[in-house]
């Protein structure tokens, strides 16, 4: 049932145990809105519990309250509502689907969300599912501490890239702005975000090394880096941010970072300027933004690189007939 931000707010008002989750692999849009929204409900007296079937980025542990996440246990939780956050399908949330019994609502901003939910609010014109958890918190005149509104900034900016990326609109500032004035610290976030472990600075000329660009002509070039078990070996930082060296390179119109994480599994992240990525790793089961997606292969490392660089090549060649279509018009 497609439900308003008003029949959200609803929802968890009536509700007096509640669990929260978001997706595996969390993001900082993920982890910020799953924090701010647990800090609202823990103020209006709720039993509310934290569940995430990954572990915490060690990059987004400045935020506040990031220890109270517990991981799903074999327990089954009988509660009022499970809220599920900046997720487009279930699978995403992985165990927590299994260990939680109770009606869904699912708050998101997906282009390629399922609707899998009892409830569901997606807006997928917002930059990120923070923008919508501070309209929550707006409509019910919630008081927005500064650990609150540093919560939502790193949830809006890191799903826009600071503010760079196409999905960045007047609303998205309005809000940054908004959550500034309640005492969101940008400078603080922003170097809490960039200061990496001695370890991922080491292991990325092994990873550039990887470096592969293919020319496809008129749409563009796709450059792709790729993780290999060897050079993950004893390596357990993230690498998501190594994805930006081959989407700057000049020409390029999706980039590509392929992590094995198995002998037949390998993590997909996808990149674009202007083609739209979130279908390309739905074709895979995977999902995301317009112009920041993944997916999960379960094939080796050679038949996933195939299958991907397909697939990106007709999105691309998709892409630029349809571009020619509407100059033509």
């Amino acid at each position: 049932m497609e439900v308003s931000i008003k029949h959200s707010a609803k929802l968890l008002e009536q509700a007096n145990h509640i669990v929260l989750t978001t997706h595996i692999h969390p993001d900082g849009d993920a982890m910020g809105s799953l924090l701010a929204l647990y800090a609202y409900l823990l103020a209006q007296g709720k039993c509310v519990k934290m569940l995430l079937d990954d572990e915490v980025p060690r990059s987004f542990k400045f935020l506040v309250d990031w220890d109270k996440i517990e991981g799903p246990q074999d327990m089954v939780h009988e509660v009022d509502l499970l809220v599920i956050l900046d997720a487009s399908d279930l699978e995403r949330i992985g165990k927590v689907k299994e260990v939680v019994k109770a009606p869904m609502l699912n708050i998101d901003h997906h282009v390629s969300n399922l609707k899998f939910a009892d409830y569901w609010y997606i807006d997928s014109q917002a930059a990120a599912t923070g923008e919508l958890i501070y309209q929550l918190l707006i409509e019910v005149d919630a008081v927005i501490t500064g650990n609150m509104a540093a919560a939502l900034f790193t949830a809006i900016a890191t799903d826009c890239g600071f503010f760079r990326y196409a999905n960045t609109s007047a609303q998205t500032l309005k809000i940054a702005s908004e959550l500034v004035t309640l005492g969101a610290k940008p400078h603080m976030i922003s170097e809490s975000l960039d200061t990496k472990p001695r370890a991922v600075i080491e292991i990325l000329p092994k990873v550039l090394e990887t470096l592969e660009v293919i020319d496809c002509g008129a749409n563009g070039q796709i450059a792709m880096l790729t993780l290999s078990q060897d050079i993950l070996a004893n390596f357990k930082d993230e690498t998501e941010g190594f994805i930006n060296y081959p989407r700057n390179i000049e020409g390029v119109e999706i980039a590509i970072m392929f992590k094995e994480t198995g002998e037949r599994s390998i993590r997909v992240s996808l990149r674009s300027k202007s083609v739209d990525v979130s279908a390309l790793a739905l074709a895979f089961g995977g999902g995301g933004h317009a112009r920041a997606a993944g997916c999960t292969i379960t094939e080796p490392l050679s038949k996933a690189k195939a299958l991907i660089i397909d697939a990106a090549k007709r999105q691309m060649a998709k892409t630029a007939g349809v571009n020619h279509a509407q100059r033509d018009n």
